[in-house]
């Protein structure tokens, strides 16, 4: 693979971690970032701390 190619995946894999470490939920209830997203009953999104056990959508 050419080198302009692999610095601009480099570039775009560091981007997107960038992105989803700034994004990261936390329990609203002790502040741990152990949370889980979970598939509801009603088809929605939920979510739940692994850590304390609380859950939230």
């Amino acid at each position: 693979m050419p080198a302009s190619i692999r610095e601009e995946v480099d570039h775009l894999l560091e981007a997107a971690f960038t992105r989803e470490m700034s994004t990261r939920l936390s329990c609203p209830s002790c502040g741990s970032a152990h949370v889980a997203q979970m598939l509801g009953d009603n088809g929605g999104i939920s979510y739940v701390c692994t850590a304390c056990g609380h859950s939230w959508s």
